[in-house]
């Protein structure tokens, strides 16, 4: 064998030696690593192509503008949808799940005044009877004795029983009464007054204009007073005048009024002043004593 025929017989193998390292290093990254001598030469390849992948998906989600996720509204829409079928009570329940869950959603406020308004014609109607109750009148009963037994007011028994005004009672009379053990939370950052039975939510009412000194602090008082005046004189509940009254409630320690009162006179008295439609429910669910919380 000629020298010349030597060396091409070693060129042939040294091509093909290269040739078949070629493929099994390209065999090691794309398809399974191989280890070995080309472990030292890529390490790990599946691993070095994920970093590289998982540092541009990161540096990707850091540059894009991504929407903020509102956890309440997917539950919004199922109570809306559960509304539209006549559901009320699973549609409250969502609702309810918002306000307690998910207080900050966009969703809260209109959750809140559809569950309000909701809570609002159960507690004020007796086609409801969930924590009312009927008093059989016995001789020697008066409203106001009536009212005192079952810490209620004049004013709730008269809209409970569809009085216009007090009558004569006689013995066996059937008189429904509600006692009157709901709390008042202010919260003078969010502008809203609402009402609560212990931990559960019944309404909330917007905080018109705020006309106070300085910053009202936390804490826990009770209501002192509530009346009723029409053109500067008070009314007591059993007139007939009393609806078209004006309804005011004093709070003790801070010394401080919750009234009603127009936006549209742009001039308004000192105190926490509401609509006074809302003053109107707001007075009919409270009575003397009852807690209030300024958060």
């Amino acid at each position: 064998m000629s020298l010349w025929t030597v060396l091409k017989l070693f060129a042939a193998v040294g091509v093909l030696s290269v040739m078949s390292f070629t493929g099994m290093l390209a065999y090691h990254i794309l398809v399974r690593p191989l280890g070995g001598v080309f472990e030292r030469i890529v390490p790990n390849p599946g691993e070095v192509v994920g970093k590289m992948q998982d540092a541009e998906f990161a540096k990707m989600m850091d540059s894009a503008d991504l929407p903020d996720i509102d956890p309440g509204e997917k539950t919004f829409l199922k109570a809306r949808e559960l509304l539209a079928t006549g559901k009320l009570a699973e549609a409250r329940g969502k609702l309810t799940t918002i306000i307690n869950v998910y207080p900050s959603s966009s969703t809260a406020p209109v959750a809140r005044r559809i569950v309000g308004e909701m809570n609002l014609d159960e507690v004020l109607s007796t086609s409801h009877m969930d924590g009312k109750l009927v008093h059989l009148v016995k001789r020697g009963n008066s409203f106001l004795g009536i009212a005192a037994e079952h810490h209620t007011t004049l004013d709730l028994i008269m809209h409970l029983n569809n009085m216009m005004e007090l009558g004569n009672l006689r013995p066996g009379d059937e008189i429904v009464v509600m006692p009157l053990d709901f709390r008042i939370l202010i919260e003078p950052g969010r502008k809203v007054l609402s009402i609560w039975d212990e931990g559960r939510f019944i309404r909330e009412f917007p905080i018109i204009h705020l006309g106070v000194p300085g910053k009202l602090a936390a804490g826990k008082t009770k209501i002192a007073s509530k009346i009723a005046e029409l053109d500067g004189k008070r009314v007591p509940p059993q007139a007939k005048a009393y609806r078209a009254a004006e309804k005011i409630i004093q709070i003790s320690k801070p010394t401080l009024v919750i009234r009603g009162g127009s936006e549209k006179s742009g001039e308004f008295p000192r105190g926490i002043i509401l609509s006074p439609e809302d003053m109107e429910e707001i007075s009919l669910l409270t009575r003397v004593g009852n807690e209030v919380e300024i958060r």
